[in-house]
């Protein structure tokens, strides 16, 4: 009788251990259970690392000050860093402000420049020979030469011509024959060669960007030929394009 009754009693036994396998299997998914009970994929669910949220780029170098100067419209700038408060060196980087998710990158430069014979000032005076600091529009521009194909409304007119010397005794020869005139004391929207002045004559005017004669001017920033064609045939009233311009301390403000 015992012989027969082994069987029976070996499976009852393995019945038991099945059911208490299976209930500590239900106990392992208590909410209560740490995270990294629930097995290998749970735990990599929840150790998936969260991408941080990527501001737009802003224009390296500039403070919030200068920031909050350039308007929300503009989509093109070209941004003038002096070497210092008192020189008449500088370089130019045009931006490109195309997807307003990613922000403002670099479309073209450095480029070497030169600005006023003194360097700069926030307040600037007629003959003071320093360049104005600030943010401007560009909106209009001209020269002795025909257009090149400028986007910005060109002004082809023989009263560009200029002679003389600079103040190394270089020849000023040629240095409006591509000039794109910055809103500074200046109504929008006319000839560079118009003398309006809103804030009166003793504030000074015609600052442009024009064609550089390898010496400082009188406050205007100046480029190379090609590099004048180059921003003509680039900057588009579309994008409503602006200067920034400033030596690198008070553009950092």
């Amino acid at each position: 009788m015992s012989v027969q009754r082994r069987p029976y009693v070996m499976l009852v036994v393995l019945f038991l251990l099945v059911i208490s396998c299976s209930a500590g299997a239900v106990q392992t998914s208590d909410p209560a259970a740490p995270r990294g009970a629930a097995g290998p994929g749970a735990s990599a669910a929840h150790s998936r690392p969260v991408e941080p949220l990527r501001r737009p780029a802003e224009i390296p170098a500039l403070g919030p000050l200068t920031l909050a100067q350039i308007p929300p419209t503009a989509r093109q700038a070209v941004v003038v860093t002096g070497q210092g408060p008192d020189s008449n060196r500088s370089s130019v980087v045009l931006h490109s402000l195309d997807d307003p998710a990613l922000g403002w990158r670099p479309w073209a430069g450095p480029w070497p420049a030169h600005n006023g014979m003194e360097g700069w000032t926030d307040h600037h005076v007629a003959g003071d020979l320093r360049s104005p600091v600030g943010v401007f529009g560009l909106t209009d521009a001209g020269g002795r030469l025909p257009d090149p194909g400028a986007l910005l409304p060109y002004d082809e007119e023989s009263r560009f011509a200029v002679s003389g010397e600079g103040f190394l005794g270089e020849p000023l020869e040629g240095s409006f024959d591509y000039v794109v005139a910055i809103n500074y004391n200046r109504t929008p929207g006319t000839s560079p060669l118009d003398r309006t002045r809103p804030l009166g004559e003793e504030r000074g005017g015609g600052i442009w960007i024009h064609v550089d004669h390898d010496g400082p001017t009188q406050g205007c920033v100046s480029l190379t030929e090609d590099r004048m064609r180059e921003l003509l045939l680039t900057l588009d009233p579309a994008k409503n394009p602006v200067i920034v311009m400033g030596d690198a301390a008070s553009l950092a403000r």
